[in-house]
């Protein structure tokens, strides 16, 4: 009876039919939706500091920590949502409770513009001090911050998985609308952060707040319609379970098995096997973290199954499974060093943006002041404009002179990024000495509302350590996400994903650490602080060259880690198994 439901189960199994990929078909669904979603959120989070300063009347240094503090956990909320999407609910029932939680935020932020009882009481320019934002006035903008966190949990690791799913990896015309999927997200990413860099802040800032943020509320609720309206068309993934459960395994049994003599001939003597189905790629043994290969040491009581696998996993493991680990372990010291490249994005968003209100922002003789939030933009376009550049013109003569497919290896690309990083911060530096020293010595054109006087110097100048951070962000960021997907094993890419962005969180964390240890240290100095409300008053110039001096350093480590740094299962790239 067993072996007759046995034989049925498998049959089942067998005669499982294939998923009905739309594919095309289904990308305006899914692209429509990350293009609405994506105006909705940067929309409102790209001015969110000026819309803390001016409606919410927080000082400065508070809004920037505010900001880093949000940044950072919604980044590393991440890896929460791809834990939780790939063990519990699979990318679709993600992606549908994060649209819609994504969409409750940006409704309460709005809200906290549109009703006046929610915001406390408008502050002239003229005002020397200004009322406060009550206890739970501050709960409610708050509420829409945990909101927006839950929701970025759930869809920035989970996107561009789920959208691939919907082409047949086994057929060359999946493989090519997987190749144009990603080519369209990115665009339409690069094309949500312009347009709400621009118009929508101009609203924002020019027109209303409440009209302002309620757009971005309107773009993501056709997001959400966009995107549940294509449900019965999508391919759904079931979830899998949690790949992280053999990676406890691997370290359970290692401290276990941590007084075993390691054997002489590892590649040859450890339990060694691999599950038919798995979709990871059999890695071969390496030299590094041997201490781990006790994990996979056969000792008296372990029991191997008839087909070869382990009886108890959290008894014995197998090498496939250390190998997998040892990626991972590898892994972690290349990214410790992206928290440090992070810092500087970070000042692009915060204080560059403050640098602009004190600055010259008229357009020409028009009158028009371009907003302060929309310098950014420039960042983006340092990205956009170099990587067709880079890609068309740059990697065809490097592959040829190399003979490696992208021309360069990928830590070679990530460590260009990190020392454009580190130019970054020397050319904000020296940028903001000019501006400061032009608005000490010549007159000013104005006054900056409870900040101090505006620069006569155009806030063009800032334009270049704005494309600056986007050529750091074409070569670090890039080759951050293609080195995770690369190097971690196949079933962990959800956990690959949400590395780029916990890398991110950290770096706001730490970027927010410095800022109040430099405001506070320095407050009291002779010189005068370096990060005051009035930047006229301060050194942020210093602070920039700090940040400079922490990137080189940086750099060292980077470079000792790639000379230690060994790639996955193969030796094409700079890697070699042992």
């Amino acid at each position: 009876m067993d072996d007759h439901l046995s034989a049925k189960e498998v049959a089942k199994d067998s005669e499982e039919p294939e998923p009905n990929y739309r594919g095309i078909r289904a990308m305006p669904f899914i692209i429509g939706n990350e293009t609405f979603e994506k105006l909705g959120a940067i929309g409102t989070l790209s001015n969110l500091l000026v819309y803390l300063t001016t409606v919410f009347n927080v000082k400065s240094i508070t809004a920037t920590t505010v900001i880093n503090v949000f940044n950072g956990t919604t980044n590393f909320s991440t890896l929460i949502g791809a834990f939780l999407c790939d063990t519990y609910f699979g990318r679709c029932k993600t992606l549908g409770f994060s649209t819609v939680s994504s969409f409750l935020g940006l409704l309460v932020i709005a809200l906290t513009a549109v009703i006046k009882k929610l915001h406390p009481r408008h502050c002239g320019n003229e005002a020397v001090t200004c009322e406060g934002a009550k206890p739970w006035q501050k709960a409610v903008l708050y509420v829409g911050f945990g909101l927006l966190i839950m929701g970025a949990a759930g869809i920035r690791p989970c996107n561009l998985a789920f959208g691939a799913d919907q082409f047949n990896p086994k057929t060359e015309s999946g493989k090519r609308g997987i190749n144009s999927f990603f080519n369209w997200y990115f665009f339409t990413f690069t094309f949500a952060q312009m347009v709400s860099l621009t118009a929508v802040v101009y609203v924002q800032t020019d027109v209303s707040w409440g009209i302002g943020l309620l757009i971005p509320v309107g773009l993501m609720f056709f997001s959400g319609v966009l995107f549940f309206s294509g449900t019965k068309m999508y391919v759904k993934v079931k979830a899998s379970g949690s790949p992280m459960t053999s990676v406890a395994q691997v370290l359970v049994v290692a401290f276990k098995k941590r007084k075993l003599s390691p054997p002489d001939r590892p590649w040859l003597s450890l339990f060694n096997y691999l599950p038919p189905k798995s979709i990871n790629s059999k890695l071969p043994y390496t030299n590094q973290f041997r201490f781990l290969d006790r994990a996979a040491v056969v000792s008296p009581g372990d029991e191997i199954r008839p087909d070869g696998s382990s009886a108890n996993p959290w008894k014995l493991c197998s090498m496939q499974q250390v190998e997998e680990v040892k990626c991972l372990a590898r892994v972690i010291p290349i990214w410790a060093s992206a928290i440090i490249y992070h810092i500087p994005s970070v000042q692009m968003h915060t204080f560059t943006v403050i640098q602009a209100l004190q600055s010259d922002r008229r357009l020409g003789r028009t009158g028009f002041k371009i907003p302060a939030a929309s310098y950014v933009v420039f960042q983006m376009l340092g990205l956009t404009l170099w990587l067709p550049i880079y890609d068309r013109l740059i990697v065809p003569p490097l592959r040829k002179l190399t003979k490696k497919e992208g021309g360069i290896t990928i830590l070679q690309r990530m460590g260009i990024g990190l020392v454009l990083a580190v130019l970054t911060m020397l050319v904000s530096g020296f940028v903001e000495e000019k501006r400061r020293h032009i608005a000490l010595t010549k007159p000013a054109i104005g006054t900056s509302p409870r900040r101090g006087a505006v620069s006569s110097m155009s806030a063009f100048w800032l334009v270049p350590q704005l494309a600056t951070a986007g050529l750091a962000e074409a070569f670090m960021a890039v080759g951050q996400v293609e080195f995770y997907y690369k190097q971690f094993p196949e079933n962990m890419r959800s956990i690959a994903g949400s590395l780029y962005y916990c890398g991110m969180a950290i770096g706001s964390y730490v970027s927010g650490f410095l800022v109040s240890v430099v405001h506070h240290a320095t407050a009291g100095v002779a010189s005068g602080n370096w990060l005051p409300e009035d930047l006229n008053r301060g050194r942020l110039d210093y602070f920039y060259f700090m940040i400079a001096g922490l990137g080189v350093v940086n750099v060292v480590y980077f470079l000792v880690c790639t000379k230690w740094y060994k790639y996955k299962g193969d030796t094409d790239e700079n890697g070699s198994v042992d």
